[in-house]
Parts: C-alpha cells; structure tokens; sequence
C-alpha cells in the first residue's frame, strides 16, 4: 500500500504551521479528513491510500493535536480550530471538497460549512455529532465543567478524569469486538503527545469551550436544511461518547441522508478502515462526485 505524503504549510493569518498529510491525483476531487479527540491525522494512516484511489485526500492535524504547531498566544476554540482549517484550504487552493468529520473534527468541519456552505460537495459523518439526541451518558463530567466557574480546581477534576492512558485507551478499545485490530501506537502516540507540556491546558479549554458547540446545533440544522448536502453517516454502534439516535437525527434534517451503523466503537475507522472506504466510495459515487 502507498504511503501519503507528510507535509506542512506555515498559515500568515492564524500564524499556524499546519501539519498534513497528502495523496491522491493533484487533479481528483478533494476529501477533507478531519480528525478527532484525542488523536491526530495519523488515526487515518490506513484510510487515506484507499480513498487516494479516486480522491486528492487532504488530513490536517489541527493545533493542539499531533505536530502542528501553534503560537503561545492562540486561544484554543472550535471557532479558531475552524479558522485554521479555513486559512489551510484556502493557501492549498482548495475552493471544492468533501468532508470526513469525526468528533472533534464535526463540530470544526460544520463550522467552516456554515461559513462556505457551497464549498461542501458532500459529508462524511463517523461518530461526528450535531444534535442533542447523539451525546451519550459519558458525557456527564463534562457537562459538569460546563456548569461550573471554570476555576483551577474545576480544571483539575475534569483533567483527572479524561486526560489520562486509561480513558485515552479506552475511547479506542470500548465497544470494539476485536481489540486486537486496535495498534497499540494509536493511544500510545495521542497520551505521549497529549502529556507535552502545557498540552493539557489545551485540552481543557477545549472541553470548555465544547459547549457553544451544542448551542450552535440549531444553526448546523438551519445549514442541512437549506443546503440539502449529501450526507453518510457511518456509526460506530457501540460508541458510548456519541451514540446512535445521534446518527438517526440527521434524517430529521436531511431526508436522503445514509445512515449505516456497523459494529464498532468510537474509533471504527481504526478497527474497520476498509469496510469504510468501501462505503465512502460508493457514498461519493452516487453523489456524483
């Protein structure tokens, strides 16, 4: 199997070196990859040369994940995340793509849709929320924080709980039948990277900052409605942070939207890489694109 092209692009506004990786024809249409917590563009190492077949398939590591780098002074939210990637697309000339949001990556994805909506030829949801309906149980501490005053010893509490190897190892291994198909670099290199100093600082305010994410619902309803994107929503059934009903939502909005739930976890791109690109291919295909 071919190996993408790793790369990095330095951003003037944002003042963000992105890193990325890269492959498929200079000439294909575009698929933007873009990933989640706690992890980095590496979790779609296996992805990207599948889809490259057919795509220009781009995966940046957003700041404050995998080895992009970001100035002292960047204020970490989804609407800067969303930025970056705006400010990454625009100096790769990419005006045209697809989206492939995963957690984190939904929330930064939607954002940059509501700001260019008739750039998005088309959505690929896996385990990437955007209605109530999806936010499993899991996701009481961090509703916690949100309803707290943000002080240090709230911080704290909630870095003790979700910054740890235990619960990075398990958003990839919980709800996965077969545990041997997780690598064991994938939690190893998110903690390893995560533990870098000030990076947990990040994370937190990222946690925090997560909740406007849920009040901006309504607008990326507003957007599926008017904009009727071709939409595939492939779920990791058994995922216990985004369950899903948050899956099924989608219909609500978007009545021709492609709901598939396979059997995995958070992490299914990990576990069921090329049952994925299968359905991505095909999804893309009949969306004419």
């Amino acid at each position: 199997m071919s190996i993408p092209d790793n790369k990095s692009i330095s951003l003037p506004q944002t003042r963000v070196k992105v890193f990325y990786r890269e492959q498929g024809p200079a000439d294909a249409p575009v698929v933007l990859l873009l990933h989640g917590f706690p992890s980095s563009s590496h979790q779609y190492r296996h992805l990207i040369p599948l889809l490259a077949k057919n795509y220009h398939v781009v995966a940046p590591d957003l700041p404050g994940f995998g080895f992009t780098e970001a100035p002292a002074d960047f204020k970490y939210t989804f609407d800067n995340l969303a930025m970056t990637v705006s400010e990454f697309l625009y100096e790769l000339s990419i005006y045209r793509f697809s989206m492939y949001i995963f957690d984190y990556g939904a929330p930064t994805g939607l954002i940059v849709a509501l700001q260019q909506p008739h750039a998005v030829q088309a959505i690929i949801t896996q385990n990437g929320n955007a209605y109530v309906e999806g936010l499993g149980d899991v996701w009481a501490p961090i509703k916690q924080f949100w309803a707290s005053d943000n002080t240090s010893e709230d911080r704290a509490k909630i870095d003790q709980v979700m910054l740890n190897l235990d619960m990075t190892k398990f958003q990839y291994e919980n709800g996965t039948p077969d545990i041997s198909r997780i690598a064991p670099e994938t939690y190893t290199l998110d903690y390893a990277l995560m533990e870098r100093p000030g990076n947990k600082e990040i994370q937190v305010d990222l946690f925090f900052d997560y909740q406007n994410n849920v009040r901006r619902y309504d607008e990326f309803h507003e957007y599926f409605r008017n904009s009727q994107v071709p939409l595939l929503a492939i779920w990791g059934k058994n995922d216990v942070f985004f369950i899903p009903p948050g899956a099924e939502a989608f219909k609500k909005d978007l009545p021709q939207a492609v709901i598939k739930l396979i059997d995995a976890g958070h992490f299914a791109v990990e576990s069921d890489t090329a049952l994925i690109a299968e359905e991505i291919l095909e999804f893309l295909a009949k969306s004419s694109i």
